[in-house]
């Protein structure tokens, strides 16, 4: 066998893996928040919960009136939860490679590569589907051909979606890029991820881009600009984490719909039906409307081209 992945397998035991489970905690574990004091959405039903929208906050507070935060007390990691009528989700963010970890050990050596794998062989285990993602995730003119679509165009297009009655009324801020565009971004990605490939691996994928932007996510230790910074700090961080659990949910339950697999031939018109069903809860969340998404679309038919060659 040779040394070099001898070692890598020695290191997939003795080194913890993320993506895998943790042990349980009790009460003991979190640190105190005295201001933990979580509302309850009124506009609910009993499968679905409601995705948040970042300019109807303007304090991290705020956000605490609808997101649980508990920090464990060795500072390695924070549960969220967030609940409708009836309807919850939670997450646990854990440290561990960040996105950024990723890019690095791409254009590195060997033994980048291998250290990371060591690090995490839920990476190693899971490259194929993780590869496909990134190029979903991402505009790659050089191999898709010019101008290549991405994840992002699609939450565009469904703000561009939003009935003209209904855009007269919004802020600039709401049809901005920390808006509507950010949240259909974070849902219909994570729902994308979990209806294709799995649940664990839209967390796996979340969690990465999410510990790169902000580390102090896992502790809460801000600084004061960062708490204040509603964009780019801690509130924008939290309710993307939220806004991807409800979009796991979204998936795993359009997956059934229409038999969603790694060999589903994706055509103009099942995205087109995908993506008019994201409108529909859209829609019911923030009482809004939307034009339909039609199959004729250019980015519909490039971006379903563009997911049968990747997946």
């Amino acid at each position: 066998m040779n040394k070099l992945f001898l070692f890598f397998l020695i290191g997939v035991f003795v080194f913890n893996s993320c993506g895998q489970q943790q042990k349980e905690f009790t009460d003991a574990d979190f640190v105190t928040d005295t201001n933990d004091s979580v509302l309850k959405h009124e506009k609910v039903n009993a499968v679905f919960g409601q995705a948040l929208l970042l300019t109807q906050y303007k304090s991290l507070d705020e956000l605490k009136s609808v997101i649980r935060i508990k920090y464990l007390k060795d500072s390695s990691g924070v549960f969220l939860s967030s609940s409708c009528r009836g309807c919850e989700v939670t997450h646990e963010l854990k440290s561990g490679p960040g996105q950024d970890d990723f890019s690095k050990a791409a254009k590195g050596n060997s033994w980048n590569k291998m250290w990371l794998g060591i690090r995490c062989p839920f990476a190693v285990w899971n490259k194929k589907a993780l590869t496909s993602i990134e190029n979903l995730g991402r505009r790659k003119d050089d191999i898709f051909g010019h101008p290549d679509v991405a994840f992002y165009d699609l939450a565009e297009l469904m703000v561009q979606h939003i009935s003209d009655e209904d855009r007269t009324n919004m802020s600039e801020k709401d049809l901005g890029e920390k808006g509507y565009l950010n949240t259909f971004e974070h849902v219909t990605t994570s729902a994308m991820m979990a209806s294709i490939f799995s649940e664990s691996i839209a967390d796996f994928v979340g969690d990465a881009h999410e510990r790169s932007t902000m580390p102090e996510l896992l502790t809460g230790k801000f600084t004061s600009q960062e708490i204040t910074d509603i964009d780019f700090g801690p509130v924008d961080n939290y309710l993307d984490l939220i806004n991807n659990e409800w979009g796991k949910r979204l998936g795993k339950i359009v997956k059934e719909k229409y038999h969603i697999n790694q060999n589903t031939l994706w055509t103009p018109q099942l995205l087109a039906d995908y993506l008019n069903d994201f409108e529909s809860y859209y829609s019911w969340v923030f009482q809004i409307a939307f034009k339909p998404v039609t199959p004729d679309e250019e980015i519909i038919i490039q971006f379903a081209g563009k997911m049968n060659k990747v997946i």
